[in-house]
């Protein structure tokens, strides 16, 4: 058994239908403990683009790290994501952001297929704001409190993260 964060995005077609299929999809596996609200949020990295709705999830099951990665990108061929441009657009995007072995201690990975802790986790409020709303006392392993990390990062990022249950 592990306990996995997930981060979940999408910023093309129905962007919650996405998110929610992904949701569901854990549900039905027995395996999601917890989800955050949505969130809208600009696009990061260099390609013009719409913007994301983004979730953290929590998981737990039994799969090892890979097998968090495996089951993230079938929920993203389900969705329909192709690979076409790195930081591109896409239909849904799953980061496995930390992997919790049972003794509770984080799993570290180097694999450049999967690296853990996420190596770009800590500097993302789109990862930092929802998995913070799900777990005020989560820690990002090697980095420190989520809560911290989150009041490091300049202001304006952090507020361009957006309930989107709000939006009208």
């Amino acid at each position: 058994m592990s306990r996995a964060v997930l981060s979940l995005g999408a910023n093309l077609g129905d962007r919650a239908a996405a998110l929610r299929a992904a949701i569901t999809a854990l549900e039905d596996d027995g395996v999601l403990v917890a989800r955050s609200t949505l969130y809208e949020t600009p696009p990061w990295g260099p390609v013009e683009q719409p913007p994301y709705l983004n979730a953290v999830v929590v998981v737990r099951g039994d799969r090892d790290a890979a097998g968090w990665l495996a089951r993230a990108h079938e929920l993203e061929q389900a969705a329909g994501r192709t690979r076409d441009v790195r930081w591109g657009p896409r239909t849904l995007d799953v980061d496995v952001v930390t992997v919790t072995g049972d003794d509770d201690r984080p799993v570290h990975s180097d694999d450049p297929a999967l690296t853990l802790p996420h190596p770009r986790a800590h500097e993302r409020a789109f990862v930092l704001v929802p998995w913070d709303s799900l777990d005020p006392t989560a820690v990002l392993p090697g980095r420190g409190r989520v809560s911290d990390l989150l009041a490091a990062l300049p202001p304006e990022d952090v507020a361009a993260v957006v309930r989107w249950e709000h939006l009208h």
